[in-house]
Formats: C-alpha cells, sequence, structure tokens
C-alpha cells in the first residue's frame, strides 16, 4: 500500500443502507491494513479552520514568558501549554522539535467526570482563541463519534456501543507549532519521532505543510497527504488494544523538512479522541479466536493512558 485510502463520512450518513454498508465495509478494511483513512464529508468548515488555524498562529507568536504563563505544573501538559521539547516518543530520549497547547473536554452539566479533568486554561491576550478553540473540538468530536459508529459495525458490535465511553470522555485537542530549525537538530531529533497514539482514534484537520508519514506493513514511509477537504484520521492504541489488533495503531511520525525549509514553521492540530477513564480495554470476545488468541492483559483507560504519559516525559512515576 503506497497511499491512504479515502472514504466519504457523507456515505455512512445517508439513508441509503448500501452506501452506509459501502463506509463500514471501506473504512473496516482500511484500518486493518494501514490504520489510517483520509475522510471527506466531515463536520468542520472551511471558515473554521481558517479560524482556527489564525487564533494558534497568533498564540505560538506570542513571547515565550507569555506562553510560559499558561503551563500548568503537576497535570502532566493536559491542558494549557506544554513548551519546546518537553514531549518525547515512547523509548526515546531526545525531546520533540514542537511546542503545543492542549484544549480538553466540555463535561456535560452533573456529569460524574466533572471533578477528574483539570480545567481548560483560558488565555487572556486573545479573546477569540478558546472559543475559537472550543467550536472545532465539538465538530471534531462529533465526526469521531460517527466513524466509531461505524467501526461499532465493522466489529459485529452494536452501533452504538462506543457511544457510552466516548460521552464526556477525555479527548484532546492539540494544536501544535513545529518552529523552524535554526541549528542541527542534536540526538536525531525530529518533529515527532515514530510513534503510536495512546486513544481510541486520532482526527487530524488538514496540516499546514507536509511532513506526516505512516509505516506500511513492508516497513516502508509513506507520506500522508490529504486533500484540502479531508481529515486524517488513526486508530490509537487503545482501540488497536481493545480489537486484540484487528485494527491497527499505526507507526508514524513527522520528519524535518529539506534543509532549505529549515526556516518555516509547521503548525499541525490533531484531535486525540479518548473514552473515560474507567472503561475497560479488555480485548474484545469478537476478534478473539483460535487464529487470534488474546494478546493483552486487561486494563482501564485511564491506567493505559497514566503509563503512556509516564512513556512519554509528561508526568512522573
Amino acid at each position: 500500500m503506497q497511499k491512504i485510502p479515502s472514504v466519504d463520512l457523507r456515505d455512512f450518513l445517508s439513508d441509503d443502507p448500501t452506501r452506509k454498508q459501502k463506509f463500514v465495509n471501506e473504512i473496516g478494511k482500511a484500518y486493518e491494513d494501514i490504520g489510517f483513512v483520509a475522510l471527506k464529508g466531515h463536520f468542520l468548515d472551511d471558515k473554521l479552520v481558517e479560524n482556527l488555524y489564525a487564533e494558534v498562529r497568533n498564540f505560538f507568536s506570542l513571547p515565550v514568558e507569555t506562553k510560559e504563563k499558561y503551563e500548568i505544573p503537576g497535570i502532566g501538559g493536559q491542558r494549557g501549554y506544554v513548551s519546546f521539547g518537553k514531549e518525547h516518543a515512547k523509548g526515546r530520549s531526545a525531546g520533540d522539535l514542537k511546542e503545543f497547547w492542549h484544549f480538553g473536554q466540555y463535561v456535560s452539566e452533573g456529569s460524574k467526570y466533572s471533578g477528574e479533568y483539570p480545567d481548560n486554561v483560558t488565555v487572556s491576550e486573545l479573546p477569540n482563541f478558546n472559543s475559537t478553540g472550543k467550536e472545532a473540538y465539538k465538530m471534531i468530536e462529533k465526526t469521531g463519534v460517527y466513524v466509531l459508529r461505524a467501526l461499532a459495525l465493522h466489529l459485529g458490535l452494536d452501533e452504538f456501543y462506543f457511544d457510552k465511553y466516548i460521552t464526556d470522555g477525555n479527548s484532546i485537542l492539540r494544536p501544535i507549532h513545529y518552529p523552524p530549525i535554526t541549528d542541527e537538530p542534536k540526538d536525531g531529533a525530529v518533529r515527532a519521532a515514530a510513534h503510536g497514539d495512546i486513544n481510541l482514534i486520532t482526527l487530524l484537520m488538514g496540516a499546514q505543510g507536509k511532513g506526516l508519514q505512516v509505516q506500511n506493513h513492508e516497513g516502508q514511509w509513506i507520506d500522508a497527504i490529504a486533500e484540502p477537504d479531508e481529515m486524517v484520521i488513526n486508530v490509537g492504541d487503545m482501540l488497536a488494544r481493545h480489537t486484540n489488533n484487528k485494527l491497527k495503531s499505526t507507526i508514524h511520525q513527522v520528519v524535518n523538512p529539506p534543509r532549505e525549509l529549515w526556516g518555516t514553521s509547521r503548525f499541525s492540530i490533531p484531535f486525540f479522541m479518548h473514552p473515560v477513564s474507567d472503561m475497560n480495554l479488555d480485548c474484545l470476545p469478537e476478534c478473539i479466536d483460535e487464529n487470534n488468541p488474546k494478546s493483552f492483559e486487561d486494563i482501564t483507560a485511564g491506567d493505559f493512558l497514566h503509563e503512556r504519559l509516564v512513556e512519554l516525559g509528561l508526568i512522573k512515576k
């Protein structure tokens, strides 16, 4: 496979059972084969994308001392600002060449999870930053709900199986800035070293600039290039674990640009769709048989997330 399959969510949303099943088949096969798709027909409109990128550029253009006001100690970078080089890939010590921001869940009133998540952080210098981020969060989350409904059908589950786990889930919208590279990176550091995502699925709105690469089954790196109207959506480790590796969490990376483009910034805004912390990630019985014995120990989503944040260097043991 040399490119990411493209699917159209409007097929799934249509009243035509044949089109709906076509989408289920296409996304299911793609996630079993390579773990990535490019998705048309999502709920983000062009104006919202344009507004969010404008706000993100404005934030990362603020002075370092201003941004550092919004770096909140003791929460593993789960809300607010995370400064340059703080995060590294699992198994690496060299920090990734990036800084980022986290918008978190907007918990429904009376939810039992309202006291579990840190509060979102308000940027006083930019009056539209937080409202624009919240609007984008909601539209991407809505897209993810329907993707997971299609995957539930593909797995032989009830269509709404995942709904109860992602309602008020611990999802994160992460605007990332990869600053210009001014010196030869140390220890082979890249903008984002090869890794798998932690969560159920990751939804990536159109990245500003090339660099994202996906590793296929032959170990080759494929440029993950989507059309302007597409989102790139991939399987995370939680979903791979829950499906006993039936759906693949594919290794991917963000490489440094050619030297002549070192002076340019790159911006990217992934949405990491997480379930509630008490979801059991036990391998689904539907995904276990003689040829595919159970591959993972039982664990909750909250415990799995904690383990991975330690491995990423964002929290201490």
